[in-house]
């Protein structure tokens, strides 16, 4: 079973956890996911298009990310999660943490924190072993490409995060 810390709207740890998509959060209480945004130095980036079997946005393009496990840093998350989406590690890029929003569901019990983390590396695509249960394809994007994605409504959470590609 996965759990994940349960956060305080300061986002301080509360002590307590949930189980992973239990949505039995009170108002003010809040899970904490992370996204990490990885940008070669030609200036493209590695997005990833979501399996149809999603309950939520399939077939959409997003970055790697997900929930920071219970007694999980974000920037430990963050590597994880790229690592697993993408085969890429991200300890030796250059970058790192950007900045943090935050989504309240009142009533929902989904209120969460995305912290926001940005990698410069390079690689090519032969290096890129995306997660066949997460991802149906990957492409090595331009902030335009991304753009056009973003203005079609196929990108997930673009308008929270475009700052992190200009």
């Amino acid at each position: 079973m996965e759990y994940w810390d349960i956060y305080d709207k300061n986002k301080q740890k509360t002590g307590r956890v949930m189980k992973r998509n239990d949505w039995c959060l009170k108002d003010d209480e809040y899970h904490l996911s992370v996204l990490g945004v990885i940008q070669r130095s030609d200036g493209k980036f590695l997005i990833t298009q979501r399996v149809m079997t999603k309950h939520w946005a399939p077939g959409w393009w997003e970055v790697s990310g997900g929930a920071c496990m219970a007694g999980e840093e974000s920037k430990d998350a963050v590597m994880r999660e790229v690592f697993e989406e993408t085969g890429l590690d991200v300890h030796n890029a250059k970058g790192g943490y950007v900045f943090s929003y935050h989504r309240e569901n009142p009533g929902e019990g989904d209120n969460y924190f995305v912290d926001i983390y940005k990698f410069i590396m390079d690689f090519d695509e032969s290096d890129v072993k995306i997660q066949k249960e997460e991802a149906l394809d990957f492409k090595i994007a331009t902030l335009d490409e991304i753009k056009e994605i973003a203005n079609q409504g196929r990108f997930l959470h673009y308008e929270s995060i475009k700052q992190v590609f200009e």
